[in-house]
């Protein structure tokens, strides 16, 4: 092996008979960079998104969640939850309740999800980092209650950051029948003033359609006592969250969700692997395409080194030696082709990180960052190295024994 490998290191640098055949080593070295480059850019872009989709979600979504399995509430004095008031992991906890109600302001209506929320919301999530107006996370004071809302839906209702007259928040009644001759009557009216503050997390589902509100407003809008939708738990810091959603789940037994920032997101963050994933196929596909350059160029180089073939045979070289050397050859191809390529691939994404070379505001359009965001997963680039060196392996094993065997069968003839 060490001799196949000299000998491969000295024909892949020397330079050869024929001068198109190293233009053709070099076309297959830069096929292979750029498959290597396009890979490791695209999947970094893709990390990019999806932290900056993640950091949004961080401000209205808790580190752990904790949901009914059965149902959308439940007791907040339930015996299985006192191992988490007492749990030395967690730092704060929020109860909330929500659930979703008719909304009405001037005339205009619409459906809107009110999160009822107690005083210690704000320190579980970075809601204050979203406020705009005010920015002031103010619910309720010894006269009114106020309501918080996403600026989506502050502009389909038109009531502007800070409204003079009240929201009408409006909810069937838990406990009764609907009343067809009045059905007005079936309704539970409550009212929720503006504190002047409104949040934007650019996120459609939660600026269009999410009121935030004191937990005791929601409460009384949807007939319940003590009964909560969700505890949100901020983890003490240094604290690893999947041992802790481990520990809860353990604890808690099958009756509730435990859930981390991603799952509380499922949908969005699948959609964005399934994404990657086909990103990653499809490249890796031009990736196979470029390999035949290195097909070609060992096809060209054993006609080439005809000659030393012969005299290699004449000293003794087996014909596994031979083979040998031309897949070494192959491989220093494939693999310097590849750490060229993840060079310049991870090159290229401190750039973009560090001047946003390129814009995502060039056509005038406004988006929430104004470069394309990257994001360098340790565990992406090992992925594509893998997946170059063994697509060039691949490649070049059949045809490389396949001409080798045709060559020295000629020079026994």
């Amino acid at each position: 092996m060490k001799l196949a490998f000299y000998i491969a290191k000295r024909y892949f640098f020397s330079k050869k008979k024929h001068n198109a055949i190293n233009i053709i080593s070099g076309i297959s070295v830069c096929g292979v960079s750029l498959a290597t480059i396009a890979l490791v850019c695209t999947l970094s872009v893709f990390n990019g998104f999806q932290d900056m989709v993640a950091h949004f979600f961080t401000a209205f979504d808790p580190e752990i969640k904790i949901t009914s399995r059965k149902g959308k509430v439940f007791d907040e004095r339930d015996s299985l939850l006192l191992s988490i008031y007492n749990n030395p992991s967690i730092s704060t906890y929020s109860k909330t309740l929500e659930d979703k109600a008719v909304v009405e302001y001037n005339g205009r209506q619409t459906v809107a999800v009110i999160k009822g929320v107690d005083e210690q919301f704000n320190k579980v999530n970075a809601i204050d980092s979203v406020l705009y107006g005010n920015q002031e996370f103010i619910l309720e004071d010894p006269i009114v209650q106020y309501g918080i809302m996403g600026i989506e839906l502050v502009s389909v209702l038109g009531t502007g950051i800070k409204f003079i007259d009240p929201l009408k928040v409006h909810a069937p009644k838990r406990l009764s029948r609907v009343n067809m001759a009045n059905p007005a009557t079936s309704f539970n009216t409550e009212y929720l003033y503006s504190s002047g503050t409104v949040f934007e997390v650019n996120q459609q589902p939660y600026d269009g359609q999410y009121i935030i509100a004191p937990l005791s407003f929601a409460r009384n809008l949807f007939q319940y006592n003590r009964e909560v939708s969700a505890l949100e738990l901020k983890l003490k810091r240094g604290k690893s969250v999947d041992r802790v959603i481990k520990q809860l789940r353990k604890e808690l037994g099958p009756d509730f969700i435990v859930q981390n920032r991603n799952e509380q997101q499922e949908d969005v963050f699948k959609i964005m692997e399934v994404e990657k994933l086909i990103s990653y196929f499809f490249l890796t596909f031009i990736l196979i395409i470029a390999s035949f350059n290195i097909i070609g160029s060992l096809s060209m180089l054993i006609l080439d080194k005809k000659s030393d073939v012969k005299t290699l045979q004449n000293l003794g070289a087996s014909p596994r030696l031979i083979a040998a050397i031309f897949l070494m050859e192959g491989r220093l191809i494939t693999l310097f082709g590849a750490i060229t390529g993840i060079f310049i691939g991870l090159l290229l994404c401190f750039i973009q990180i560090k001047f946003g070379i390129l814009s995502l505001n060039s056509m005038g359009n406004s988006f929430v960052v104004d470069a394309y965001p990257v994001s360098v997963h340790f565990i992406d680039i090992l992925l594509i190295l893998i997946t170059v060196i063994v697509v060039g392996f691949v490649a070049t094993w059949y045809p490389v024994r396949y001409f080798t065997k045709r060559l020295i069968k000629q020079n026994s003839n």
